[in-house]
């Protein structure tokens, strides 16, 4: 199966996959939108009225967007500006960067502090060059390694986790596996792998949730199989009852 393909196809999977991606990766970094809200905004789902404030309505609209955009863009090279073009719209109305940090940031509860921004393009240009040459075996543990690399680099004023777990589903789909959505719920055991720089335990999550991802795919694909086959047969009656 073609699964980017699956993704655009299914109009039914692709509601359901950018909704949870957006509402769980915006809720790990504290917004408190619901699954339904986040769906009313984001579908334009005028049944539930959503009173959001400004930065939590367009952290969802941006991740939207910048889910779309990479989906989009797969065939792309991995490169500053696919990267910067990321997170431009995950920050669009909200921070409106332009580019690479320029300030020094400092991440709540971490014990590690990012490089400073003159250090930022030279970290930059070598994880995107050994992101592009390095060979590796097995494609979860090459997304969690460089997962963990730029969160560390945090190279963004603001939006990093939410860029940064875009790009691993740019990985996963580039090499046709099933996406991963990391629920809030986990967000304590991500941010475990995280701070101990776990590529290994980081790599076996990303794979444990890529199979969930790819059950959950298999059950959507059912159901539109299920679905056109009552239509054709409903359009066969139909057929029938007029001669």
């Amino acid at each position: 199966m073609d699964i980017v393909k699956f993704i655009f196809d299914n109009r039914i999977y692709f509601e359901d996959f950018i909704t949870r991606s957006t509402h769980h990766s915006n809720a790990i970094e504290g917004n408190t939108l619901s699954y339904a809200e986040t769906y009313a905004i984001i579908f334009n789902d005028n049944s539930l009225t959503v009173k959001a404030e400004p930065r939590e309505f367009y952290e969802a609209v941006n991740h939207k967007y910048a889910l779309n955009y990479m989906m989009n863009n797969l065939k792309e090279s991995f490169n500053q500006r696919f990267i910067i073009n990321i997170a431009k719209l995950i920050n669009k109305n909200i921070s409106e960067i332009d580019g690479f940090r320029k300030t020094q940031v400092f991440i709540n509860k971490a014990e590690f502090i990012p490089p400073p921004p003159s250090l930022i393009y030279n970290e930059m240009m070598y994880f995107i060059h050994d992101y592009n040459q390095r060979e590796y075996d097995n494609t979860f543990y090459k997304a969690a390694e460089f997962h963990l690399r730029f969160e560390r680099i945090h190279p963004f004023d603001d939006g990093n986790g939410r860029t940064g777990r875009i790009l691993i589903n740019y990985e996963l789909l580039k090499n046709n596996l099933s996406p991963i959505v990391i629920t809030k719920d986990l967000r304590a055991e991500y941010f475990s792998y995280l701070a101990d720089q776990n590529i290994d335990g980081l790599a076996l999550f990303f794979k444990n949730l890529s199979k969930t991802e790819e059950k959950r795919i298999e059950q959507f694909s059912q159901l539109s199989i299920s679905s056109k086959n009552s239509n054709k047969t409903n359009d066969e009656n139909s057929l029938e009852n007029e001669f």
